[in-house]
């Protein structure tokens, strides 16, 4: 008789979102975001609520997501989405800001952004200046959905490869009611 224990993986590993670098720098983008706002946007008005929850939104959609894909690939795809969509509307808000004050917005490629890239996420901790701070976010949020947009046709592909939670279970299912039709 097939017993259960020969079936491991019905509820496969999950979690883990704290190892993501996903993870980490939508964290670090939800942190200095709440500094920022404090620093540069009246705590009274819209925009910096707005502004905060985005980034929140960012890293809980990913640690929600990452918990949910046990027994749902199609919730863990929808909030990894949900995540990245949060992070695009903070990017359009730190873009805004500096536009609006008349500050510049540095190019994708340009020697302040790809100084950014190359620091350790750890190093990034001048938030004095805003147009510097508001720049730096842009690049790490940029980052952060780099790796989400990664991340997303990962989980796509181990999706079309493994399929989903229920196809698991009556490929388990199906397992063990055979095992038990055998002498």
């Amino acid at each position: 008789m097939t017993d259960y224990k020969d079936h491991p993986h019905l509820i496969p590993p999950h979690g883990g979102y704290r190892n993501l670098r996903s993870y980490q720098t939508a964290e670090l983008v939800y942190d200095a975001t709440v500094v920022f706002c404090d620093r540069f946007i009246d705590k009274r008005s819209r925009t910096h609520d707005q502004m905060v929850q985005a980034a929140r939104s960012g890293v809980q959609n990913i640690a929600e997501g990452s918990m949910a894909s046990a027994t749902s690939k199609k919730t863990e795809l929808k909030l990894t989405g949900v995540a990245r969509t949060s992070l695009e509307e903070l990017l359009l808000d730190f873009q805004a800001f500096l536009r609006q004050k008349g500050l510049c917005i540095w190019a994708k490629d340009s020697p302040d952004a790809l100084a950014v890239r190359r620091k350790k996420l750890s190093d990034i901790s001048d938030l004095s200046d805003p147009e510097v701070a508001a720049n730096t976010l842009i690049c790490l949020i940029n980052q952060a959905s780099y790796l989400l947009g990664r991340q997303l046709q990962k989980l796509e592909q181990q999706f079309l490869n493994e399929g989903g939670f229920t196809e698991r279970l009556y490929r388990v299912r199906s397992q063990v009611r055979d095992g038990r039709k055998k002498p």
